[in-house]
């Protein structure tokens, strides 16, 4: 997969189509009617009261209604700093973003009251009082917000009034920022008018990477990098001595030279290697990704493949990435911004994500080498998000005619099934290169996973915090 599911992001765009109806149409008409029955009552009657009475609601009701239409199309928001179109903001944890939208009033007429807010997913973002503490602490909301992203305001012809405030980005993932929605209506409360002023903005907070010294873990393909104990077969690029010819080695491992110089047969000794890519293979399944480890489990498995990503990239190795999770860009670009807007707390609804997420296509990301390699890996790692769709097992069926062959499948999970694990040993046994980390606090759980794993010689590693990532891939295979 590619990273056009970001540049694919359907951002929305403000038009005259966006000035919703009233909340509540049949209120009004049902004054209308009213109106009319007195003003009726009061003809036949010879009563003036009633009609001047009736004429000065129905008046009421027309002037109220052309004021509350007037003022929701004059007033408008933009705003500022957004990136190029189709692109997205990307920052590191602990960056702040400043937003900044102008609201101005474009129209013939004063206007008495607007209320602007700019809305924000459920939960991303309860206030900067709440997210005291350590910067970095995953358990806090993930956008804190400093200042204030809804106002209310009266505009005269032509002013702009501002809404700034800023947003603080304390754990990766990816975020819609708006639209920004505008709420008006006339002087006495009779009719109301909603639009979506400023289009979304989207920001990608990258996850951390942590520098690894060393990276070990090697396929079972020869002539590579890594030096490992032994092999069923030798790199003929790396030569580590000579010895006596002995019964059993092929011709082409004589070494001639000292043949001819001590007469007696010798035989070339060569090292064994592995090729060091990986494919990065992600486990972000609910049932195996359980709620009450979340965020902190999940972030800390995106953070290990970053890291790992960033190691291979700086060796010059091939690296690659595979996983059952759900691309938040391609579920914005698929679900879009929807709900009815003619009810404000419906528009806030509508920005946060669906509880079902039954994602069913994988995300891949083809093996390659170089920064651009990384780059996309990384942002594809930042909008993952756990999903109802495809197990660890079903998805190693769907896609193994896809995965690359050439490296070793690095997969990491917090918990496996006995399907799971059948569906490794499976690859195992038909010939790829399994390396399975184990993201968890818990030995007997870490126990229970390895040792299947451990029978059938896959390697085995224990992902317990942050500071085991270091350590996670420095073990030294022997094949």
């Amino acid at each position: 997969m590619s990273n056009q599911a970001s540049d694919d992001t359907v951002k929305h765009r403000v038009t005259d189509d966006d000035v919703i109806s009233p909340s509540s149409p049949s209120r009004w008409r049902v004054v209308v009617v009213v109106c009319a029955i007195v003003l009726a009552l009061g003809m036949v009657a010879g009563a003036g009261l009633w009609m001047t009475a009736a004429i000065t609601v129905a008046a009421v009701i027309a002037i109220g209604n052309w004021v509350a239409a007037e003022w929701s199309r004059g007033v408008v928001a933009v705003r500022l700093d957004l990136p190029e179109e189709g692109r997205d903001i990307e920052v590191v944890i602990g960056s702040r973003v400043p937003v900044t939208v102008n609201i101005t009033n474009q129209g013939r007429l004063p206007v008495a009251w607007v209320l602007a807010e700019d809305l924000m997913p459920r939960g991303a973002a309860r206030g900067a009082q709440q997210s005291q503490g350590s910067l970095f602490d995953p358990r806090q909301t993930p956008l804190p917000i400093e200042g204030d992203r809804l106002a209310v305001m009266a505009l005269m012809p032509g002013q702009t009034k501002a809404i700034q405030y800023s947003v603080r980005c304390v754990r990766r993932g990816y975020f819609q920022i708006g639209p920004m929605v505008l709420e008006t209506g006339d002087p006495v409360g009779m009719f109301r008018r909603y639009r979506l002023g400023a289009r979304p903005m989207y920001i990608t907070v990258l996850p951390k990477i942590q520098l690894l010294s060393t990276y070990e873990i090697g396929s079972r393909r020869p002539i590579g990098e890594i030096k490992i104990r032994a092999s069923s077969m030798t790199d003929p690029t790396r030569l580590r001595g000579i010895r006596e010819w002995q019964i059993g080695d092929p011709l082409r491992s004589v070494h001639w030279a000292a043949t001819a110089r001590t007469g007696t047969l010798h035989s070339k000794v060569y090292e064994p290697s592995s090729v060091a890519g990986a494919t990065l293979v992600l486990d972000l399944h609910v049932e195996t990704n359980p709620d009450r480890h979340e965020p902190l489990r999940t972030d800390l498995t995106i953070t290990t493949a970053a890291s790992i990503a960033a190691a291979l990239h700086d060796a010059g190795e091939p690296f690659g990435l595979a996983t059952n999770g759900r691309d938040a860009a391609d579920r914005i670009r698929t679900e879009g911004f929807r709900g009815d807007h003619r009810v404000r707390d419906a528009s806030v609804k509508a920005a946060g994500l669906k509880n079902k997420n039954d994602r069913l296509r994988p995300v891949l990301v083809d093996v390659d080498r170089g920064p651009v390699q990384l780059k996309e890996v990384v942002r594809t790692l930042a909008r993952l998000e756990r999903t109802d769709g495809l197990t660890l097992a079903e998805f190693l069926v769907e896609t193994e005619s896809r995965l690359s062959s050439e490296t070793t499948l690095l997969v990491m999970l917090q918990q496996a099934t006995e399907a799971d694990i059948g569906a490794l040993v499976g690859l195992s046994r038909r010939g790829w290169a399994i390396a399975v980390i184990i993201n968890t606090l818990d030995l007997d759980r870490y126990s229970r996973i390895a040792g299947p794993l451990l029978a059938e010689k896959i390697h085995v590693s224990h992902l317990k915090d942050e500071d085991s990532i270091m350590d996670v891939c420095r073990a030294q295979m022997a094949r």
